[in-house]
């Protein structure tokens, strides 16, 4: 009885297990910010609808730059490797933070 050695191909576009979760985490807070970014606005919307004060300018154009610069960097850092896509996801972070910081704590 003769046996045959089974050869492996590794699958062409198969990425490697490592950075899952950091990608994983920093995709969360870009879709958390898209998010609030957009609660903002209709928050903006309503205000505006009934005459109320409301979020300020600041607050209006600021929370969309922010989100789209960390969807941005989101993008750049799943499309990427190693730590390019490392150093992608700490400006995501970066960006989240900075909001945060400008925008609710500051």
């Amino acid at each position: 009885m003769s046996t045959e050695e089974l050869q492996v191909v590794a699958v062409e576009g198969e990425r490697p297990r490592r950075g899952r979760w950091w990608r994983g985490l920093t995709g969360s807070l870009a879709a958390g910010l898209a998010g609030l970014a957009v609660i903002v606005l209709g928050a903006g919307v309503v205000s505006a609808l009934l005459g109320a004060p409301g979020p300020g300018v600041w607050l209006l154009v600021g929370h969309p730059v922010a989100a789209v610069l960390a969807l941005a960097a989101q993008r750049f850092a799943d499309r990427r490797d190693g730590a390019v896509a490392g150093v992608a996801g700490a400006v995501v972070v970066v960006v989240v933070l900075l909001a945060l910081w400008l925008f609710w704590w500051g």
